[in-house]
């Protein structure tokens, strides 16, 4: 989870595609930007399309393709760019209102059905 400059609420890494960027692509530029790790388009696994609350922007509604890095990363991810702070969420976390609505809502259960976060 990331945590931008200025805000209080935690989401996941992301950001607006370029003009003729995949969404795979978008997703592992921004993770690069924001946690300066580097992952391969090919190794990103769809999550799916979902839409939630913007936890930033009281109002609007963000859209997000979501994918998942099935691969260990550093537990130690250091924030760059616009990032304030990184965490890492727990099942037990998901009460914490300060937890961006997508996450909650969507990325946690489609991790949890892959076998992610101890979920069921």
């Amino acid at each position: 989870m990331v945590r931008k400059r200025g805000t209080s609420m935690w989401m996941n890494p992301g950001g607006k595609p370029e003009p003729g960027e995949s969404a795979a692509e978008c997703a592992a530029r921004e993770v690069a930007e924001e946690l300066g790790l580097s992952l391969d388009v090919e190794g990103l696994v769809r999550l799916g399309e979902f839409s939630a609350p913007a936890a930033n922007e009281k109002g609007f509604t963000v859209v997000a393709d979501v994918f998942d890095w099935p691969t260990a990363i550093p537990a130690d991810v250091q924030p760059t760019a616009e990032i304030e702070e990184t965490r890492w969420a727990t099942p037990d976390d998901l009460g914490d209102d300060t937890l961006a609505p997508l996450f909650v809502d969507h990325i946690a259960p489609a991790l949890a059905g892959r076998g992610y976060l101890g979920l069921e």
